[in-house]
């Protein structure tokens, strides 16, 4: 059995750079939001199942809603996403699917503070996705084919409440 990837895709794959173009339309509360609501419908259940009861990674989302919503401060946001979440993942090495869930979570919560987190949820969540539905032992183009379905979905999802001609599109430089 080979090592499994921590993430899926690639940051010159077409998937990648149409999802993208596509978040760098949007400012950063809508980018925050879909990471969010899209990692708890669709990541964090992936976790949750491997994980019952661990409820960290939906601390992290919980928390990064209420900074939304004004009703956290910073640093207690990011001291669940770092100290709770991240380190959920980091106790996970035995289970690939829920550790990818659990980063793709802490990342999708911190797009609130800096927006490029949102490809950490790309990333991430397409190997939470892959592994839980097929395991770590299938070939490349196996994974590469769910990663780019599952960033397709994603994109999707942020199509569906982006903003038309956002008046303010948040600045981004991927470093990629």
């Amino acid at each position: 059995m080979r090592k499994p990837r921590k993430m899926l895709g690639k940051a010159d794959s077409p998937y990648i750079i149409s999802l993208m173009r596509t978040i760098e339309t949007q400012s950063k509360s809508t980018i925050a939001n879909w990471c969010i609501n899209y990692a708890e419908a669709y990541i964090l259940p992936v976790f949750e199942k491997a994980c019952p009861g661990d409820s960290r990674p939906r601390m992290a989302l919980d928390a990064s809603r209420r900074w939304l919503d004004g009703k956290a401060k910073l640093p207690e946001v990011k001291n669940i996403i770092l100290n709770e979440c991240h380190a959920a993942a980091r106790e996970l090495d035995d289970r690939p699917a829920a550790q990818a869930a659990a980063r793709a979570c802490g990342q999708a919560a911190a797009c609130f503070h800096t927006p490029t987190h949102s490809l950490g949820l790309a990333f991430y969540g397409a190997a939470a996705i892959a592994y839980d539905r097929v395991g770590t032992a299938e070939t490349p183009d196996v994974y590469d084919r769910i990663a780019a379905d599952e960033c397709a979905k994603m994109e999707d999802a942020l199509r569906t409440v982006s903003v038309e001609n956002e008046p303010a599109p948040a600045k981004i430089n991927w470093n990629c």
